[in-house]
């Protein structure tokens, strides 16, 4: 209550009225006071409060220059924060040297609260906000008007920080919080659909021009170098696959699947050689839709056509682990091989967990689960379970025998 001072109900020069409400009360901090029951009245400088009357008659009433409040917050009256907001609450900074008298002269709280007996109207909390941030006693010359208290030309102009103006607690807090993200959320979206359009338009466009010049290649192949040619592939091939297969191009599922094998056997041979020799089917689904762009296959058809491989003379096939798990394996990539390579990893580590055995081979915790189990079905290794988890160790009963 340090903040306020008395003066009569008067605009300064420059200053404008803007709102007024009544059955008002101030709380200095969180402690009632004798000022129940009032009006206010809001300007672009100041919040004048006074008994019903005494503003429009110009006497003296309780002003509150703008200037103070760097926060402002609404608080929710009644037990749990039921109902509708009830209070304004100021945190002001702190009191301007030379300031009028007031009804308190030092106060232990750095906030006030409005109460308001009808419940917050919306159109003066917005009212206030903008003239806390318009700063308008920044442009204007003050003069005050008070006969009874000494003289002052101008009001002190201090700088403010922006206010920040939040919801403190209550149903209609909640609701104005949720409708807001939900606006945000929905410009958000808006914005995405915008991107992806474009997105996709452009993409079409890309898959037409990739069309093209493989229809291109393939009716001058005799007039193109090969040189020219290993080039016009390679920018296929950073489209994506050149002339994807679809289903439209065939006139059964069967020839459909043929085709996708033929293809998937075409471009999966280089990765998994540098996988070593072996990749999960979710893994392989994720590098042929990438590839493809927008010509997209279901994982449905993709196990189709991975059970056809063997059809298409594809130097790799299809095979599913005791575990369930499925793989495209190389038919080069034998499981003697791969049990010794894992044995010596054994012998090197002392020990290997699938997590650990994922790390060295840079492969996942699956197929290193895996690995590990064909390493103990050929005799190469032990597994030990426990409550640290699962671990396999080198087989002492064929070294040490």
């Amino acid at each position: 209550m340090d903040r306020f001072e008395y003066i009569e109900a008067r605009l300064f020069e420059g200053e404008n009225y803007l709102k007024r409400d009544k059955n008002v009360k101030i709380y200095d901090g969180d402690d009632k006071t004798q000022f129940v029951d009032g009006e206010v009245v809001l300007t672009t400088h100041r919040i004048l409060w006074g008994k019903p009357g005494d503003i429009p008659k110009g006497l003296v009433c309780l002003s509150l220059h703008l200037y103070y409040i760097f926060c402002m917050e609404e608080e929710s009256g009644g037990m749990f924060g039921l109902g509708g907001p009830k209070r304004i609450i100021l945190h002001l900074g702190p009191t301007i040297p030379g300031k009028r008298p007031g009804p308190a002269v030092v106060s232990p709280y750095h906030f006030i609260k409005f109460s308001f007996k009808d419940g917050i109207d919306n159109a003066f909390y917005k009212a206030l906000s903008e003239a806390v941030a318009a700063k308008a006693w920044e442009r204007t010359q003050q003069v005050s008007t008070s006969s009874n208290l000494p003289a002052s030309n101008s009001t002190p102009k201090p700088s403010v920080t922006p206010i920040n103006s939040k919801i403190r607690s209550g149903i209609v807090g909640i609701e104005r919080s949720i409708e807001e993200q939900h606006r945000a959320t929905d410009q958000s979206i808006s914005v995405a659909f915008q991107d992806l359009k474009k997105l996709m338009e452009k993409a079409k466009e890309m898959v037409t021009v990739s069309k093209t010049i493989s229809s291109k290649i393939r009716e001058k192949q005799g007039d193109i170098s090969e040189d020219d040619t290993v080039r016009f592939k390679s920018y296929l091939m950073s489209l994506g696959i050149d002339d994807p297969v679809t289903r439209d191009t065939f006139r059964s599922d069967s020839d459909y699947y043929m085709g996708l094998a033929q293809q998937i056997s075409d471009m999966m041979v280089a990765v998994l050689i540098d996988c070593g020799g072996i990749m999960s089917l979710a893994d392989v689904w994720c590098r042929v839709n990438r590839a493809r762009g927008l010509e997209l296959i279901s994982p449905e058809d993709l196990l189709n056509a991975c059970k056809l491989l063997q059809n298409v003379d594809s130097p790799m096939s299809l095979r599913k682990f005791p575990s369930g798990a499925c793989v495209l394996q190389l038919n080069s990539n034998r499981d003697e091989e791969i049990a010794k390579a894992t044995s010596q990893l054994l012998e090197e580590n002392g020990f290997l967990t699938p997590v650990k055995l994922s790390q060295i081979a840079n492969v996942s915790v699956l197929l290193a689960r895996e690995r590990l189990f064909t390493t103990e079905s050929l005799g190469l290794a032990c597994r030990d379970e426990s409550i640290e988890g699962l671990a396999f160790y080198p087989n002492m009963f064929l070294t040490k025998a």
